[in-house]
């Protein structure tokens, strides 16, 4: 890397032989200025007033403007003359926490360079000093016409320099905060707070400039005579009504986005009254017991099945011992079944006895027509 600048640091009374090299770089893409009609380069020539005519860089110096308009003509001997001990010189003023720093006063970035190998010895205190202490150096300089501000700070194994604004330089925040009376729920800085815990941390290595790349893609197109690519369509964002409603869609967008799932576009943040749940007249069913229900089945289903052979045994039995089972059953069931299989026996045992008698009337009656034939006929022989 090129030195833009070679002096010493000024350590107490230990000088460290430095280079100054650029520690940032831009990459944004430049344009240049042409004539719309026919594309030709509009270029800015250095003309003398006097003279009229266009002169060189080597013919060009520089000068202050006093207040009536004259010049007065100004030297690099000149500048280089300065009774300032800081003109080839940083020189270290004071060590303070880097916290002390307003990052409102940070601007340039640098890389301080040992110059040789007598600087190695020096610089390496510097650097191993520094990070002991946990502190950043204050120091000042002389660059480009002006003596300036710096913070001395470790990077990796190097020292880099921070240029500041001198504190005059940065403008106090008047009239930029919004007026007082504005309150903020704490509900509402609950939310604030899921939402940066939600986005989370990030690795700043993995930003990039996604404006120089589109810039750079419509460069290429329109090179090889292609159609730049379109715009994408957001949806224009709609008007905040509700702050809470505004800081749950961000949290949600937040989820989803962190889940890998791809978010619609945001919806207006406004509150809108909901209608109200419509709630069922129907009741829920009482639930019914699985065992109660089975065993209830069960017993249904045995006695359907247990009918058949009832009445097949009925069927195949004689009328007393169909009438004495039934007895027998009903008796073991209960008192009142008892008495009833007693007079169902009574009942039996009297028409046994009747059909006893009926039968033995029978015979005697068909014994003594039997006799009357007999002896008829053989009175006829």
């Amino acid at each position: 890397m090129r030195s833009i600048w070679n002096g010493a640091i000024s350590f107490g009374l230990v000088t460290i032989p430095i280079k100054l090299v650029n520690a940032t770089e831009s990459h944004a893409v430049s344009f240049r200025q042409i004539h719309t009609e026919d594309g030709g380069r509009i270029r800015y020539r250095k003309v003398c007033e006097l003279e009229d005519r266009e002169v060189t860089q080597a013919e060009i110096g520089k000068a202050y403007e006093d207040a009536d308009g004259s010049m007065i003509p100004i030297t690099d001997e000149d500048l280089s003359q300065l009774p300032i001990p800081t003109a080839r010189t940083i020189e270290i003023v004071a060590f303070v926490p880097e916290d002390r720093i307003d990052p409102l006063q940070m601007g340039s970035a640098y890389y301080l360079a040992a110059s040789g190998a007598p600087a190695a010895k020096p610089y390496t205190l510097l650097r191993e000093a520094l990070k002991r202490s946990n502190r950043v150096a204050i120091a000042k300089f002389a660059l480009r016409g002006r003596e300036r501000l710096g913070m001395l700070r470790v990077v990796g194994d190097a020292i880099a320099m921070h240029g500041l604004l001198w504190p005059d330089e940065v403008r106090a925040p008047e009239g930029v905060a919004p007026e007082g009376g504005v309150t903020v729920r704490d509900q509402e800085l609950d939310l604030a707070d899921a939402l940066m815990d939600t986005l989370g941390e990030i690795d700043l290595d993995d930003l990039h400039d996604e404006y120089r790349e589109a810039v750079e893609e419509v460069v290429a197109a329109k090179a090889a005579g292609e159609r730049p690519p379109e715009a994408r369509e957001e949806a224009a964002p709609g008007k905040v009504l509700d702050l809470m409603a505004a800081l749950e869609n961000s949290v949600r967008a937040a989820r989803e986005s962190r889940d890998g799932e791809e978010a619609g576009p945001a919806e207006e943040a406004e509150v809108r009254s909901l209608p109200p749940r419509k709630t069922s007249s129907r009741r829920a069913p009482k639930e019914t017991g699985g065992k109660k229900s089975t065993s209830t089945a069960a017993k249904k289903t045995a006695a359907k099945k247990a009918e058949p052979k009832k009445s097949t045994a009925k069927s195949g039995s004689s009328t007393s011992r169909s009438t004495s089972r039934s007895g027998s059953a009903s008796g073991s069931g209960s008192a009142s079944g008892s008495g009833s299989a007693k007079r169902t026996a009574a009942k039996g045992a009297a028409k046994k006895a009747a059909g006893r008698s009926a039968a033995k009337e029978t015979a005697k009656s068909t014994g003594r027509s039997t006799a009357k034939k007999t002896a008829s006929r053989r009175r006829s022989a």
